[in-house]
């Protein structure tokens, strides 16, 4: 039976490979032609889509119209914005297709952080201080007590990110609190006061989990490297660690919440007390998808084995010290951010050196890559051209060049 995932970017594609590798026929929805999974030797046909959320109506009517020819197809969203369109439009979507992800009033509670922190604190899952202000008034009160620095976080993190190419902001002064919450309210993003856990980018930590019917089938651990940009972007580069200290937490915010399938909820250890704090839960497939499957844990095909009852095997000691690697990321942010960053050139190199794992280079499935390389190039020239350079602050601009979604 075929399998359906929408959207192709790095999680997508991820996402592709593992259940491609399977034998399991894929069909893909895309809606970002900056996408590279979509050209993947594994998909059988590739339809471009509207947005979901910017025109969701055409979006469902699509996913409709396929669900005539596709009935029974396991629809798999595989970032955030899809998987809130599914989710609210479930019911619907359920008369022809397999969805897998939670009805809308569970997803609403990790897709919308302040419900996310509002129930860790409830049941005693250690997370940041956390307030939400409704208005610039409130902000303007807040800036005068709150400890510096903090964060300017969004409610829902993947439409800040679309519109400023980071998950949050930090502020060290009340100016830049209210500047910061002056953009996200022009932008109409409900945004957090939150509490700055201090600690470099190996302090955040993966707890990568499949439920099924209220167990937990599958676990699976791993500390982030380096971020893009540090200490506030997306992961860049990720190894497999047991960290045995989130899993009660991981499981109980999960419990709370009601939630099936799979998720990977993140943390960040607190240097100042030894704990490790909710960062937020991802209620679907993460970026580093392909790290579990090169440990021996394909949890895309987990996902699809429960739904289709088929064999389930995985390996239940993966191993620790596996890299999985944003390659062309990692490159280009490792240049960008090498005096902030301050690693050395052995830091840099080692998840090279050691057993590992790449986003989007894969000899045995390469397009992909190639389109990714294409894209870049072409970005770049565009960037390079005299009017866009006068027009974005001259060079400056021409080096942001890689800049893609969560």
């Amino acid at each position: 039976m075929p399998a359906i995932i929408i959207t192709s970017h790095t999680m997508g594609l991820g996402v592709i490979r593992s259940l491609g590798i399977m034998g399991v026929p894929l069909y893909v929805f895309y809606y970002d032609k900056n996408d590279m999974g979509y050209v993947s030797k594994y998909v059988r046909e590739a339809i471009y889509c509207p947005h979901p959320e910017k025109n969701e109506s055409e979006f469902i009517k699509i996913l409709l119209e396929y669900g005539k020819q596709l009935g029974g197809s396991l629809l798999m969203p595989v970032d955030d914005a899809s998987l809130s369109v599914v989710s609210k439009n479930k019911t619907q979507l359920a008369k022809h297709y397999k969805v897998a992800c939670p009805d809308w009033k569970t997803t609403v509670k990790y897709i919308d952080k302040k419900y996310t922190y509002e129930l860790a604190d409830k049941i005693g899952v250690p997370c940041p201080k956390t307030i939400v202000p409704h208005n610039l008034a409130e902000v303007h009160g807040y800036s005068k007590d709150v400890q510096y620095p903090c964060i300017i976080k969004p409610c829902e993190s993947h439409k800040y990110y679309e519109l400023f190419q980071k998950k949050m902001t930090i502020v060290s002064t009340p100016e830049e609190m209210i500047d910061a919450y002056r953009d996200a309210a022009e932008a109409g993003i409900e945004v957090m006061i939150q509490e700055y856990i201090p600690g470099g980018d190996a302090n955040g930590v993966n707890y990568n989990s499949y439920i099924h019917e209220d167990t937990t089938a599958v676990d699976f651990t791993a500390e982030k490297v380096r971020y893009s940009p540090p200490g506030i972007g997306v992961p860049r580069v990720v190894v497999s660690k047991h960290v045995p200290e989130v899993i009660d937490s991981g499981r109980r915010i999960l419990k709370a919440m009601g939630y099936h399938g799979y998720s990977c909820t993140e943390f960040k250890k607190d240097p100042r007390d030894g704990v490790y704090k909710l960062m937020e839960i991802n209620g679907r497939h993460n970026r580093s998808t392909l790290l579990a499957v090169r440990c021996g844990i394909n949890f895309p095909w987990i996902e699809y084995a429960y739904f289709f009852n088929r064999e389930i095997v995985y390996n239940r000691h993966p191993e620790d010290g596996v890299y999985w690697i944003d390659e062309l990321r990692d490159i280009i942010h490792s240049v960008k951010y090498f005096r902030e960053e301050r690693y050395s050139f052995k830091q840099y190199i080692r998840p090279y050196l050691k057993p590992h794992i790449f986003a989007i280079l894969d000899l045995k499935d390469p397009k992909p890559f190639l389109k990714r390389i294409y894209d870049l190039i072409m970005k770049a020239l565009h960037l390079l051209r005299p009017s866009n350079i006068r027009g974005k602050g001259g060079l400056e601009a021409a080096t942001s060049i890689h800049k893609s979604k969560k």
